[in-house]
């Protein structure tokens, strides 16, 4: 399993060098060990714009290639009774969180991804803290 993720984010990282990359110059080709970890919005480029998209809405440059289109992340609290979702946000980051009747999981499971980069629990564990308020601060009302 470790090595299909990998391959998934390698191709999301690869995704945004092909020629859609002029189109969203403020996605970034950078390695997972490279990404700040403080950065919340430098993760979420980093790792998460190619398919969710810059502004958070399902519409990155690897849509065309996914089975399933990306969840808008701007309705997560919308959707959830007007309280963000902490929790399964976190979880779905780290790919403890999988809901079968939604098909298969096309988004790799970031928590694998961190750790063969840095085994340090308490770094995973900044870095899903905050990609996760970030996400939040994304939240439309």
């Amino acid at each position: 399993m470790r090595h299909e993720v990998s391959g998934l984010a390698l191709f999301a990282i690869l995704a945004v060098t092909g020629p859609g990359s002029a189109q969203q110059p403020e996605i970034k080709r950078v390695p997972p060990e490279n990404a700040p970890i403080a950065s919340g919005s430098e993760m979420f480029r980093t790792y998460c714009a190619v398919c969710h998209g810059v502004d958070a809405k399902g519409n990155g440059p690897a849509v065309p290639a996914l089975a399933k289109r990306p969840p808008d992340l701007t309705q997560l609290s919308k959707k959830n009774g007007g309280k963000f979702p902490t929790f399964i946000v976190s979880n779905v980051i780290l790919g403890d969180e999988f809901i079968a009747a939604h098909g298969s999981r096309d988004m790799p499971m970031w928590g694998d991804v961190f750790r063969s980069k840095n085994r340090e629990e308490s770094a995973i564990k900044l870095r899903i803290h905050n990609l996760t308020e970030y996400i939040e601060s994304l939240q439309q009302k």
